[in-house]
C-alpha cells in the first residue's frame, strides 16, 4: 500500500501517466480499495509466457474478485450501498475478462505496480534533487528536456493544426468568391439578348462589382499564398524539432537502454526504462503521425486550389522528410526486449521476445506482422545494416523460428515471445559444454568493450587494464549474487598474475593495457591455461561451493603463496586462510602456520594440496575446516566455529535398525599425531613437500598389499562387510605414514 499512497501524491504530468494506467482492463477503483491486498501478491512469481503459471494466474484471479466481494459486502450506508454496487460489478466484470486467460491479468497487475514504482521513484529523485537546492543528476535534467520538448511539440502541431483550419476556411471561402466572379462574367455574357437601356445599366454595375471580386481574389490568392508558406515554414520547424527529439531518444536513450542490456549480460544491472521508452516513442509516432496528415491535407488544398509559387516544391519536400522520420521511428523501435543466451549450445532450446515501441500507436496489431527470426554471420550483418542485399545460405538452422506479434491490450505493448528460438546481440554457437568457458570470455569481451552503434561485430583488440577491471568485477559480483565484489588488493593481484609480474601496485597498471591474447590466448607463463580460464574457473568453484563463505568475507582468495606466509608467521599457531591456487583452475587452498614437526622451535607455512568442485561434492569446506582439529583460527583472529559453525553437517543420527552410519572425515596424517619421528634414511612425507596434500585413497594406492582384516586377497575392499567404503578410507586413513613408507621401501 505504501505505492499506492505515495503515487496518489503524483502531479502534473506523473499523475496523467499514472491515471492512464487504468481503464475498463482495471478500475482504479479496484487499485484504490484493494491497495493493501494487491501490493502484498507475489506477482512476479508468475512467469507470463509459461503456460504452467496458468493455474498461479487463476488463483490470483479467484482471489482478487473474492477480496473485491467480501470488501463489498462490509459496505453499509446510502454512499456505501452505491460503492457495494460499484465493487460487486467491478468483479462479475474481472472475473468475466480474465477468467480465460489469467495470465493477461497478471501481465497487466504486474505492468501497473512496476509503472507507479517508477513513477514515484522518478518523483523522490526530483523532489530529493531539487529540495536540497543543487540541481537535479543528469539523468533527470535529460528527461525533463524531453518531456518539455514533447511539451512545445504538443503546442506546435496544435498551432499548424489552427493555421491549417484557417487556410482551409479562407481557401473555401476564396473558391466560392472565385464561383461568384464566374458568375458574373457569365451574366455579362447573357447581356447581349437584353435591351439596349437596360444593358448598359446592368452591365456597368456586373463590372463593377466584378472589379471589385477580382481585386479581393487578387488580393487573397496572395495571403492564401503566403499562409500556405507560412505554413509549410512552421511544419518545416516542427519536422527539425522532431528530428532532434527523435534522434536524442532513439540514438542517446535507446542506445543506452541497448547498452545497459548489453552489461547485464556480464553482471551488470537489470535494464530498466523501456516502459519511459515505449511511452516517448508513442508521443514521437503521434506527433510525427498528426504532422503527416497536416502535411497531406495542405497537399490536398494545394492541389485543389494550384496558385503560383513554389508550394508544390516545398510540400513534395516536407512529405519525403517526414516519411523518412516515420520510416526511421518504426525501424528503430522494433527492439530485441528478452535477450536469449549470449553463448548458445546445439540442440537446446532457448527463448527471446521481441517488441515494436510504436505497434500500438500505428495499430500494426490490426493486420500483426510475422517475425521470422535467423542467424546471419557477420558479413551478412554488416551487409543489413548497409542496406544490401545478403544471400540465403543460412548460418545455422533454428526451429520455429517464425511468430506473429500480439498486441497486449493492458499494457499497449506488441510483442512477439520466440519460446525456443532467436539472436540479437551477437553470440557464440557451441556444440560442446568444453567450449563454453572460451564463448564466454568472448561474449564478457564484446559486451563489455563493444562500442554502440559499431559496425558488426568490431571490437578493441586491447583495452586499459582498469577497463578490464570493471568488467570483471561486474561478473564477479553477479556470479556471487553480492555486493562483495573485487577490492583494490584483490585487483592488483589479478595485475600481477595477468602481467606475470609481482612487483606491479595498484599504481602501475592505470595506464597499462591488456590485448585479447593476454586476456584469453596465451597460457600465463608456467601454465597450460589462461588469465582468463583461471578466473572463470575461481568463479564456478565460488559460485556452485563457496559462496555463502566469500560473502561473509572468509576468503581472502586472491592472495599468492609468499603473501599467505608472510602475513601467517606474524600469526599464532593454528592460524590459518584461504587462498586461490595459482597452479589448478577452479582450485582453493587452506595455508595455515605451524611448529616443524620436525625441528624444535621452527615455525613454518603448510598449504594443503587445492581443493576442487569434485572435492567439495563429497565433503563441504566448512566440514573438512572442521575435521581440522591443528585450524584454530581464521586469518586475523576469528576463532573458526564463530566463522563455519552454522554452516557445519549435524552430527549423525543413531542406528537405524541395527546399522550404524558411517561418516567421511579429512586427516592430514602428519598433524594426527603430535611430532612423529622420522625414520631413518627414510624421510617423512613432510620432509619431502613442504606443502603436505590432503591424504586421499588414491594417493595410497602405490603401497604394496598390507595384511588387513578389512581388505580381500587381492588387496580390495570386501565389500560384504556390513560396513561402508567410506568406513574403510577412514579406517586406512588414520594410519601413521612413516609405516606405510617403511613398508615401501622394505
Amino acid at each position: 500500500m505504501a505505492v499506492w499512497i505515495q503515487a496518489q501524491q503524483l502531479q502534473g504530468d506523473a499523475l496523467h501517466q499514472m491515471q492512464s494506467l487504468y481503464g475498463q482492463h482495471f478500475p482504479i477503483e479496484v487499485r484504490h480499495y484493494l491497495a493493501q491486498w494487491i501490493e502484498g501478491q507475489l506477482w512476479d512469481s508468475v512467469e507470463l509466457e509459461n503456460p504452467q503459471d496458468e493455474l498461479k494466474a487463476k488463483r490470483l484471479l479467484d482471489s482478487l474478485v473474492q477480496e473485491l466481494q467480501r470488501k463489498a459486502e462490509h459496505q453499509v450506508g446510502e454512499d456505501g450501498f452505491l460503492l457495494k454496487i460499484k465493487l460487486g460489478h467491478y468483479a462479475s466484470q474481472l472475473k468475466s475478462t480474465y477468467d480465460r486467460c489469467p495470465l493477461e491479468l497478471v501481465r497487466c497487475i504486474k505492468h501497473i505496480l512496476h509503472s507507479e514504482q517508477r513513477l514515484v521513484q522518478e518523483a523522490n529523485n526530483a523532489v530529493g534533487s531539487g529540495g536540497g537546492g543543487g540541481t537535479m543528476d543528469s539523468l533527470s535534467q535529460r528527461h525533463q528536456q524531453i518531456n518539455q520538448t514533447f511539451e512545445e511539440l504538443r503546442v506546435s502541431t496544435q498551432e499548424t493544426e489552427n493555421e491549417l483550419r484557417k487556410l482551409q476556411h479562407n481557401q473555401e471561402y476564396f473558391i466560392i468568391q472565385y464561383q461568384e466572379n464566374l458568375r458574373i462574367q457569365a451574366q455579362l455574357s447573357s447581356l447581349s439578348a437584353v435591351p439596349a437601356e437596360e444593358r448598359t445599366q446592368r452591365e456597368t454595375s456586373l463590372q463593377a462589382k466584378r472589379a471589385t471580386v477580382e481585386a479581393w481574389l487578387t488580393r487573397e490568392a496572395n495571403t492564401l499564398q503566403k499562409y500556405r508558406l507560412d505554413l509549410a515554414e512552421k511544419h518545416q520547424k516542427t519536422l527539425s524539432q522532431l528530428r532532434k527529439q527523435q534522434t536524442l531518444i532513439l540514438d542517446e536513450e535507446l542506445i543506452q537502454w541497448k547498452r545497459r542490456q548489453q552489461l547485464a549480460g556480464n553482471g551488470g544491472p537489470t535494464e530498466g526504462g523501456l516502459d519511459v521508452l515505449q511511452s516517448w516513442c508513442e508521443k514521437l509516432a503521434d506527433l510525427i503521425w498528426q504532422n503527416r496528415q497536416q502535411i497531406r491535407r495542405a497537399e490536398h488544398l494545394t492541389q485543389q486550389l494550384p496558385l503560383p509559387g513554389p508550394m508544390e516544391e516545398l510540400l513534395t519536400k516536407l512529405n519525403s522528410d517526414i516519411t523518412d522520420i516515420i520510416s526511421a521511428l518504426v525501424t528503430s523501435t522494433f527492439i530485441i526486449e528478452k535477450q536469449p543466451p549470449q553463448v548458445l549450445k546445439t540442440q537446446t532450446k532457448f527463448a527471446a521476445t521481441v517488441r515494436l515501441l510504436v505497434g500500438g500507436k500505428l495499430n500494426v496489431h490490426m493486420n500483426p506482422p510475422q517475425v521470422k527470426a535467423v542467424i546471419v554471420s557477420e558479413q551478412q550483418a554488416k551487409a543489413l545494416l548497409k542496406n544490401e542485399s545478403t544471400r540465403n545460405d543460412s548460418s545455422g538452422e533454428i526451429l520455429n523460428n517464425n511468430c506473429v506479434m500480439e498486441y497486449h491490450r493492458t499494457t499497449g505493448t506488441l510483442s512477439a515471445h520466440f519460446r525456443n528460438m532467436t539472436l540479437s546481440l551477437p553470440v557464440v554457437v557451441i556444440v560442446h559444454g568444453s567450449q563454453d568457458n572460451n564463448a564466454t570470455a568472448t561474449v564478457l569481451w564484446d559486451n563489455a568493450f563493444a562500442e554502440p552503434g559499431r559496425v558488426p561485430f568490431v571490437v578493441p583488440d586491447k583495452v586499459l587494464w582498469p577497463q578490464l577491471c570493471e568488467a570483471l568485477d561486474m561478473k564477479y559480483k553477479a556470479e556471487m549474487h553480492s555486493a562483495r565484489g573485487l577490492c583494490d588488493d584483490n585487483l592488483v593481484f589479478l595485475a600481477q598474475k595477468a602481467f606475470s609480474s609481482a612487483s606491479i601496485n595498484q599504481e602501475d597498471y592505470r595506464n597499462m593495457t591488456m590485448s585479447w591474447a593476454q586476456f584469453n590466448r596465451e597460457s600465463l607463463p608456467g601454465r597450460n591455461f589462461t588469465f582468463w580460464q583461471w578466473f572463470d574457473g575461481v568463479m564456478e568453484l565460488m559460485k556452485k561451493h563457496l559462496k555463502p563463505h566469500w560473502n561473509d568475507g572468509a576468503i581472502l582468495g586472491f592472495v599468492n603463496k609468499q603473501q599467505a606466509q608472510d602475513m601467517l608467521m606474524s600469526k599464532p599457531n593454528g592460524t590459518f586462510l584461504l587462498r586461490f591456487s595459482d597452479s589448478e583452475i577452479g582450485g582453493i587452498t587452506i595455508a595455515w602456520v605451524a611448529e616443524n614437526p620436525n625441528k624444535a622451535g621452527e615455525r613454518l607455512v603448510w598449504n594443503l594440496m587445492p581443493y576442487t568442485t569434485k572435492d567439495f561434492s563429497i565433503r563441504s569446506l566448512a566440514d573438512r575446516i572442521s575435521d581440522l582439529n591443528h585450524l584454530m583460527f581464521l586469518y586475523p583472529d576469528r576463532p573458526k566455529d564463530e566463522v563455519f559453525s552454522k554452516y557445519y553437517t549435524p552430527p549423525l543420527s543413531k542406528a537405524v535398525d541395527g546399522y550404524v552410519k558411517p561418516q567421511i572425515k579429512q586427516v592430514v596424517p602428519e598433524f594426527t599425531t603430535p611430532n612423529p619421528e622420522p625414520s631413518s634414511g627414510n624421510p617423512t612425507y613432510m620432509d619431502q613437500a613442504p606443502s603436505p596434500s590432503v591424504a586421499h585413497p588414491i594417493n595410497f594406492a602405490i603401497f604394496p598389499p598390507i595384511s588387513d582384516p578389512m581388505m580381500d586377497a587381492d588387496g580390495e575392499f570386501d565389500l560384504e562387510d556390513t560396513m561402508d567404503v567410506a568406513r574403510h578410507v577412514e579406517e586406512l586413513l588414520r594410519r601413521p605414514m612413516a609405516n606405510q613408507w617403511d613398508g615401501q621401501q622394505s
